[in-house]
């Protein structure tokens, strides 16, 4: 039987919020900041069950990248990725490539924007939040739903809908990994230390 393993990205593998981490490397400190002020409010009714997640995620966005070339903002996910690699977990890397060397298909499955996961990993298939482009340009909303809860299940089911043929190890450390966690044979819900 076919073995997939699925790794959340932020918070699993990741030591910090990679969305924080990348706004603050592209925009610097200053902007980032008064960016997160602006949305704080949102940011709170979030957190508090009132407000959709995809919703303040792609306020957020779109006011930090909304207009930007696709080529420039590509450029930066490379830059993130390549100063940014003390943000993973050793021992996650560690089992990325534990599952690559007895075969096993390996999947990065992440709400954060594929964009900037899928530099980290360039032999792994990243399943993330797609941005959308017009005429080269990001216009700030995301192409497809965020890669949250039961929509890593439904990206999975989208690449293997068999579901029996299949043994799905998953890894997560949040609320957004619940299905996925729910969905695996095993899960393990639990950062990489």
């Amino acid at each position: 039987m076919k073995k997939i393993y699925a790794f959340d990205f932020d918070g699993t593998l990741t030591t910090k919020d990679t969305l924080i981490e990348f706004i603050r490397f592209a925009k610097g400190t200053i902007a980032f900041g008064w960016g997160f002020v602006r949305y704080a409010h949102l940011l709170v009714l979030m957190k508090m069950g009132f407000y959709p997640n995809w919703k303040a995620k792609q306020k957020v966005f779109t006011h930090f990248f909304k207009g930007m070339k696709l080529e420039d903002f590509n450029a930066l996910c490379q830059a993130f990725s390549a100063s940014s690699k003390h943000l993973l977990r050793p021992a996650g890397i560690k089992a990325i490539q534990q599952a690559q060397d007895e075969g096993s298909e390996v999947l990065i499955v992440s709400a954060s924007i594929d964009n900037w996961v899928q530099p980290f990993f360039s032999d792994v298939k990243v399943l993330g939040t797609q941005i959308e482009v017009m005429d080269g340009k990001l216009t700030g909303r995301f192409l497809t739903k965020n890669c949250y809860g039961q929509e890593k299940v439904n990206r999975i089911l989208s690449l293997y809908p068999n579901r029996q043929n299949y043994h799905l190890t998953a890894y997560g450390d949040s609320r957004g990994d619940k299905e996925l966690l729910d969905f695996a044979d095993e899960p393990y819900f639990k950062p990489f230390r």
